[in-house]
């Protein structure tokens, strides 16, 4: 008996054992089941490395610091194969027990098929990481991107004491959707940008969405002269708007002990609000996202708020949901006349199909926005960008010189988790300052303008042509040959008179973007048909038309070609395409024809991009 019961305990011992395995140092693992296992960490090492295979479901992961539960990510983890490793930051738990109690998506035939999974060979602990670009031929050179994981809107910018604070949805455990964080970067000059940490992470009432950020800088809330407060949506069951604030110029935040501090019977979020000077209080507008309109508040403390009114039922582009809102006064320009411009992304909805940014001008008074009519009466649909890439377009505050500079988040809802990267998914438009200009047909427009600090990133002229005539049989001019062709290119042309003047940057390989302008339909056109990895979505390859705002056949335009987009600004901004395009290689020159007569171009450069 003695020696069955000890061959039965040695027996157990041993399952135990197979059940146990150290997949690096400092790690346990143990399978609980087919689909349960924990890892515990035992030994030093600032970063568990996570591998992820994206075709897979998310694994959801309970971290458990001494016991109890500290948060809980989502994570899909690597089945059959390793497609990029994510790190988890052991820092903030320095000196605890840290377990992960994981729960995969999937049930396995036996805990032994479990123990094969490829993330438990590939975890591991890591002082410090070192990334290497899975897909350098479309990383941005010159346009903000997360170093890896998910990322869409951003949210909560403001400037102060010379930086630029980009705060934006961010996964850090993966490349598609999950895990809404606050990821930060800063800029002093909104061309370059430094990485920070996460500034803030889900917690008990869910995940945090996009909001906005202020400085108080009257201490109307308490938090302290000049404290940055942020308001956001906390996206558990529901959907309710929360507050934390910084003392520490941004780059850590407090959450309010009593969040949520604004909650309402339907779906609403992305709260974006500011100081007003005339009225004395704050004023919030928060996306009524499936109503598809926006809800207008006031306060005296950031804490408690007032629904005064509503707009946007049965208005615009009423397709989709409405979320991410800006609202902010601007002068027309040429006049001393004020209005209010209120952004209003949408999503579907947009002129070529997935999400766009939509916007109405008129007349604010604190408490109920009053859009412009057009001659008929009726309130006009206007859209800032003509094309498919810049969604979640809202504006820094406190920006200096009363400027009004915004950024989007350059990608599609239609494709954006399908895009040929893995690594890192999304980045950010360039910086654009925001005006007012009056068309031809009498109504007040928006325009998107560079902003001023990305003439700062012209290196050398490789082409300059003061002024010359354009054919049919059409002008080529190269594109720098260093860092994969990206550049800026510029200049005037008059095609008064001809029926269409044709624009081609292209590579040896056949991949092209064919930009066309119609004088007499005073429209401009971007193909992206054949511009070189398409087949990711069927949305994906299309040709995007925007109206011109002229009537005199002259065009100015400023491109710029990075390796995964092209963004181009006609007459000042007022008429802006944003696209995303996978050439196979880099494109390498510029053709310039033109039809049925001769047009002309004057100042026209080419410059490379100084890069770091």
């Amino acid at each position: 008996m003695k020696y069955q019961l000890r061959k039965f305990i040695m027996s157990a011992a041993a399952t135990l054992s197979a059940l146990s395995l150290s997949a690096a140092d400092g790690i346990e693992i143990n399978h609980l089941g087919v689909n349960n296992t924990l890892l515990r960490i035992t030994g030093e090492g600032r970063y568990l490395m996570l591998p992820v295979q994206e075709s897979n479901d998310d694994a959801r992961i309970n971290v458990l610091v001494d016991g109890k539960i500290a948060e809980t990510i989502y994570v899909r983890l690597a089945h059959t194969r390793t497609d990029f490793m994510v790190p988890f930051d052991l820092e903030q738990y320095k000196g605890k027990n840290v377990t992960f109690d994981i729960v995969q998506p999937h049930s396995r035939s036996s805990v032994r098929e479990a123990k094969g999974e490829a993330c438990w060979k590939n975890i591991s602990l890591t002082d410090s990481v070192t990334w290497t670009d899975r897909e350098p031929d479309y990383r941005p050179v010159f346009h903000h991107a997360p170093l890896y994981g998910w990322m869409n809107d951003p949210n909560g910018m403001f400037y102060k004491d010379g930086v630029w604070h980009l705060y934006y949805q961010w996964n850090p455990y993966g490349s598609k959707w999950q895990n809404m964080t606050w990821g930060h970067a800063t800029s002093t000059d909104l061309i370059n940008w430094k990485h920070e940490p996460v500034a803030l992470r889900p917690d008990g009432l869910g995940s945090i969405f996009s909001g906005s950020s202020v400085i108080d800088h009257n201490n109307t809330a308490g938090f302290g002269e000049d404290a940055v407060v942020a308001l956001y949506t906390s996206a558990g069951t529901s959907q309710m708007q929360s507050l934390a604030y910084s003392n520490d110029n941004g780059m850590s935040f407090t959450k309010l002990a009593s969040n949520p501090i604004l909650t309402l019977e339907s779906e609403a979020r992305d709260p974006n609000f500011f100081w007003n000077e005339q009225t004395g209080e704050w004023n919030l507008t928060l996306a009524h996202a499936l109503e598809h309109e926006m809800l207008f508040f006031t306060s005296p403390d950031l804490k408690h708020w007032t629904l005064r009114s509503s707009f946007g039922k049965g208005e615009g582009a009423q397709d989709g949901v409405w979320e991410c809102p800006d609202l902010f006064p601007l002068h027309v320009d040429g006049t001393d006349k004020v209005k209010w411009m209120l952004v209003c992304n949408i999503n579907p909805g947009g002129p070529f199909g997935g999400s766009a940014v939509q916007y109405f001008i008129g007349d604010w008074d604190g408490k109920t926005f009053t859009a412009d009519t057009d001659a008929d009466g009726n309130i006009p649909t206007k859209w800032l960008d003509y094309g498919k890439d810049n969604y979640a377009l809202v504006t820094w505050s406190d920006a200096p010189d009363n400027r009004r500079t915004a950024i989007g988040w350059m990608s599609n809802w239609e494709y954006a988790a399908e895009v040929p990267t893995s690594q890192f998914r999304s980045a950010n438009t360039l910086p654009r300052d925001l005006s007012l200009f009056t068309a031809p047909d009498g109504l007040i427009y928006a325009s998107s303008a560079p902003s001023p600090e990305l003439l700062a990133l012209r290196d050398r002229a490789v082409k300059t042509v003061k002024k010359a005539a354009v054919s049919p049989k059409g002008v080529t001019y190269s594109l720098p040959a260093e860092n994969g062709g990206i550049c800026e290119i510029s200049g005037n042309f008059d095609a008064a008179g001809v029926d269409s003047l044709m624009i081609t940057i292209f590579n040896k390989v056949g991949n092209r973007v064919v930009l066309t302008y119609d004088p007499a339909k005073r429209t401009f056109s971007f193909d992206r048909n054949r511009s070189g990895k398409e087949c990711f979505s069927d949305s994906f390859a299309t040709t995007t038309v925007s109206p011109t705002f002229e009537t005199d056949g002259k065009i100015s335009l400023r491109i710029f070609v990075d390796r995964s987009s092209i963004e181009l600004f006609g007459n000042d901004g007022r008429f802006v395409m944003t696209n995303l395009v996978f050439p196979i290689e880099p494109y390498t020159n510029i053709e310039i024809k033109s039809f049925g007569g001769n047009a002309s171009l004057s100042d026209f450069a080419i410059y490379s991009i100084k890069t770091n």
